[in-house]
Parts: structure tokens; sequence; C-alpha cells
């Protein structure tokens, strides 16, 4: 259901190696980015979108100063991808916010995984699939 999203970034160029890396296993890859020349209050401003193939949903956008933090899921198609997403995540300089695992409390097959990104976000991969 989700067309993109945005989130804001204090330190973009970490920000967006951050996000590469726990988009990689996912399957998605940077398929936009610019500077906002026509921001005439940041006109060095970066933005860069992460989607599968031709689709830009999530946008990672520079600012000067920090956002409220934000919680996002995104869909993975397997546990084992939840897991990849995790561990690229922590390699990446994440934090830790809720290790790979069922959470029975939103449905029996519920399985995510929660990292703080480098801004302070709530992110997570989920999964709704029993183990295949």
């Amino acid at each position: 259901m989700i067309d993109h999203l945005s989130t804001y970034a204090t330190n973009f160029s970490v920000t967006k190696e951050f996000y590469r890396s726990v988009f990689e296993p996912l399957g998605y890859a940077v398929q936009m980015e610019f500077v906002a020349e026509w921001n005439t209050d940041f006109p060095t401003q970066r933005m860069c979108a992460f989607g599968p193939s031709d689709r830009p949903i999530f946008w990672v956008i520079e600012t000067q100063t920090p956002y409220t933090p934000r919680h996002i899921a995104f869909s993975a198609p397997t546990r084992a991808t939840v897991e990849a997403f995790y561990d690229a995540g922590m390699e990446a300089g994440g934090m830790d916010n809720g290790k790979p695992g069922l959470r029975p409390m939103y449905h029996n097959h519920y399985f995510g995984a929660f990292l703080i990104d480098p801004d302070g976000k709530n992110i997570e991969a989920v999964c709704h699939h029993p183990e295949s």
C-alpha cells in the first residue's frame, strides 16, 4: 500500500550507506539520487530513493537539524531475509532494538527484527509467512 516514504538524515552519507546495507538483502537498491538545487534555503541538500527496479519508494533526505524518530517496517519475503536485514544493519553501525524472532502478540507468524538507524529511527523488517 505504501507508495513512498521519506526519512531525514543529519549525516546523509552515513545514513545512505546504512540503508544501502540493510536494503541489499531485501533486493532493493538506489533508484534515484540528486541534489535539491531548487531549495533556496539548502541548495546543496542531497537526497536519494531506494526501491525495487524503477520504483523509488524510500527516500533519504539530508537535513540540517534532526527530525522526530519514526518507525518504518519493510516487507521481507522470508524469515532468513529478516535475519540478513538485521545482520547487515548491525554490521553497518545500526543498534539492536529487537533481535530477529517471532512476535506472536501481533499474530502467530509475525517474524520481525528491529534496528535503530544512524539518525535514531526505529526500523524493522517483517515476514508474515510461516517458516518454509
